[in-house]
C-alpha cells in the first residue's frame, strides 16, 4: 500500500488529491503482515480463524446442499492438514509447482486448494465445462506438473499429465491420515507472501483466455481488507444470527475463490451445490437459513421474475453481494420492492485485480444506486483520458486504472500483454471506461475492450470470431454483445457464407459446440449469404 503523503491535499469526500491527480481509499487504514514475513494464505486464513470468539471446531464450515453432506472447521483443518502431509510425502510436491484443478464444487475442493497453498504449490482451477481445446491451452499456459480431476472430468486432460482422481477411494485415503493438526498453522513450511500463489483464467483486455498470475500476497491483502473494515452493529439489536453463506459462484473463479478464502477466515459457514439449480437454491436458503450470497446480476432478475421465490422461507437472508456487471437501478428498485429486508451491495473487480477494485459498505452507500461503491481500502486509481492520456478529476469519464497490494504478478508465459496492461508504475489498466462522483463513488460507464459480459463470465469476441473463421464454409464473421436481460450481454455472431454454401444456423451452433461447449448455448447466430 503507498502512503499517503499528509501533506497533501486529499478532498476528503472524494479521495482525489489534485497534487498527484490521484484517487486514494476513504477506507479505514488495513494492517498488512510485514511484506517479508513468510505466511501463505492458508496460514493467515487460520490465524483469523483462531481470532473468531463465536468459532468452535464444531461449527459447521462447509455445507454440501447437493448431497447433505458437511465438514466442520474441526474435520476440515484435519484433512487439510493430512491432504497436505500425504501431497508433500507421498507425492513430492513443493513449492512453486503447479496444480491444475477441473472439478465440479465439492467438500474436497477447498480442502484441496487450503493444503496445496500451505506447501506453495501454485493451484490453477479451471472451469470443468471447459472444452478439451480450451483445457489444453490453460495447460500450456500454467505447465502443471499434476493434476486433480474427477471421473467425469479426467478424460480432457493430456494422458502424460499426472493425475489423481478427487473421487477415488485413493484421494479419500489421503484425506483421513489421522494426522495432528494442533501445529499445522505454525508448520515450518516456509512460503513467502511474494510466492506465486494461484493461476486464475481471464480474457485480459483482448484476444485468448491468459492466466492471471496472483501472489499469496495479493489475497492476504484482500481478505485483510474484509476481515478488519466492517460495519458498526446497533448493540440495541442483540447478537446478530451466525452468518451463514450460499454460493453461487464457481470455485474456479476469482470470486468465489476469495470469497471461500474469506468465509473460512472470519469463521462463517458456507452452503454451496454441485451444480446451480434456482429452486434448489432458494431451498437451501430456507433450510440452513442462509444470511448471506454473492451474486451477479442475471441471479438478481430471477429473484424479481420468479414465482418461485413466494413458495419458501427467504426471511434469513439479509444480503446480497452483487459482482461481475453493472447493476441497473431500475433492477436494484424493483428488487428492494419485493424483498424490502434484503440488502444488495455492490463491488467492482477483476481477476487481475484480486477480485478487489470498489465495494459498498453499510445500507447507506446501498443507497447509491448504480454506482459499484467506494475505492477499495489499500487501493488507488486514476481515471485517464485514452485519447491525452492525462488523469482526470471528479465528474469526469475515462479508463480506470488501479494500483494497490491486491494487483496481480503479471499474465504466465505472456509478457507482452503484462507489459500492455500493467503500467511501470503498477498502475493496471482496467479497460473500462468510469468516472467519480462528487463523493467518490464510483460508476462503470462502459467498456473499452471488447470483452462480452455473460452473467459473470468474460467472453471475448475475438475468440468467436476465429472459430468461426475457421470452418471452411463461413467467409467472414463478426461478433458483438447483444443485450439480454437474463444474462446482460451474449454474444450475436453476424456470419458470411461463402460462395455456393448452405450452411445452416444449427450446424453453425453444432461447429462451435465442438470446439468450445461452454460457449455455445450463449451464442446467437444472424446468418446472411454473401
Amino acid at each position: 500500500m503507498a502512503e499517503i503523503n499528509p501533506n497533501r491535499s486529499i478532498d476528503p469526500n472524494t479521495g482525489y488529491c489534485s497534487e498527484t491527480k490521484t484517487y486514494y481509499s476513504l477506507r479505514p487504514n488495513v494492517p498488512l503482515p510485514p511484506p517479508s514475513e513468510p505466511l501463505s494464505i492458508t496460514q493467515y486464513a487460520l490465524y483469523l480463524l483462531r481470532s473468531s470468539t463465536t468459532t468452535t471446531s464444531a461449527t459447521t464450515f462447509l455445507v454440501d446442499a447437493t448431497t447433505g453432506e458437511s465438514l466442520s472447521y474441526g474435520e476440515f483443518l484435519r484433512q487439510v492438514h493430512s491432504l497436505a502431509r500425504s501431497l508433500k510425502t507421498r507425492y513430492s510436491l513443493s513449492k512453486n509447482d503447479v496444480a491444475y484443478i477441473l472439478s465440479l464444487a465439492s467438500l474436497h475442493v477447498p480442502v484441496l486448494y487450503f493444503s496445496l497453498l500451505s506447501l506453495g504449490v501454485v493451484i490453477s482451477p479451471a472451469n470443468p465445462l471447459s472444452s478439451t481445446s480450451e483445457v489444453s491451452h490453460q495447460i500450456q499456459l500454467s505447465k502443471p506438473s499434476i493434476a486433480f480431476a474427477t471421473s467425469h472430468t479426467s478424460y480432457k486432460l493430456p494422458s502424460n499429465l499426472r493425475t489423481i482422481l478427487m473421487d477415488s477411494p485413493e484421494f479419500i485415503s489421503l484425506l483421513n491420515q489421522n494426522e495432528d493438526v494442533a501445529d499445522f498453522a505454525n508448520s515450518n513450511m516456509t512460503v513467502y507472501q511474494s510466492d506465486p500463489a494461484a493461476i486464475l483464467y481471464s480474457s485480459g483486455t483482448t484476444g485468448k483466455v491468459k492466466g492471471v498470475l496472483l501472489s499469496h500476497l495479493n489475497v492476504i491483502a484482500i481478505i485483510a481488507g474484509y476481515y478488519h473494515v466492517t460495519e458498526e452493529t446497533d448493540p440495541n439489536e442483540g447478537p446478530p444470527p451466525h452468518p451463514v453463506s450460499f454460493f453461487t459462484l464457481p470455485m474456479f473463479h476469482v470470486f468465489g475463490f476469495f470469497m471461500l478464502v474469506r468465509a473460512a477466515s472470519k469463521g462463517e459457514t458456507l452452503v454451496f451445490m454441485e451444480r446451480f439449480d434456482f429452486k434448489k437454491m432458494l431451498k437451501a436458503v430456507e433450510n440452513y437459513r442462509v444470511t448471506y450470497m454473492p451474486v451477479s446480476p442475471p441471479l438478481i432478475v430471477a429473484f424479481i421474475n420468479s414465482k418461485l421465490t413466494d413458495k419458501y422461507d427467504l426471511s434469513s437472508l439479509q444480503l446480497l453481494g452483487c459482482g461481475g456487471a453493472p447493476l441497473g437501478k431500475e433492477v436494484t428498485l424493483k428488487f428492494k420492492e419485493k424483498f424490502p429486508n434484503v440488502e444488495i451491495r455492490q463491488g467492482y473487480g477483476l481477476t487481475e485485480t484480486g477480485g478487489a477494485g470498489s465495494r459498498v459498505i453499510g445500507p447507506d452507500e446501498a443507497e447509491r444506486h448504480g454506482s459499484v461503491g467506494r475505492l477499495a481500502e489499500l487501493m488507488e486509481a486514476k481515471i485517464v483520458d485514452p485519447a491525452t492520456g492525462e488523469a482526470l478529476p471528479p465528474g469526469q469519464k475515462g479508463e480506470l486504472w488501479l494500483r494497490g497490494p491486491t494487483i496481480m504478478k503479471g499474465y504466465v508465459g505472456d509478457d507482452k500483454a503484462t507489459s500492455e496492461t500493467v503500467h511501470l508504475e503498477g498502475w493496471l489498466k482496467t479497460g473500462d471506461l468510469c468516472y467519480f462522483d462528487s463523493n467518490g463513488f464510483l460508476f462503470i460507464v462502459d467498456r473499452l475492450k471488447e470483452l462480452i459480459k455473460y452473467k459473470a463470465y468474460q467472453v471475448p469476441p475475438v475468440e468467436l470470431e476465429h472459430l468461426l473463421h475457421s470452418n471452411p464454409e463461413i467467409a467472414d464473421a463478426a461478433v458483438i454483445p447483444y443485450p439480454d436481460e437474463e444474462a446482460g450481454q451474449i454474444p450475436m455472431a453476424f456470419v458470411v457464407r461463402k460462395p455456393g454454401s448452405s450452411i445452416t444456423e444449427a450446424e453453425i451452433m453444432d461447429f462451435i459446440a465442438k470446439q468450445a461447449c461452454s460457449l455455445v448455448s450463449i451464442l446467437k447466430l444472424h446468418h446472411t449469404k454473401r
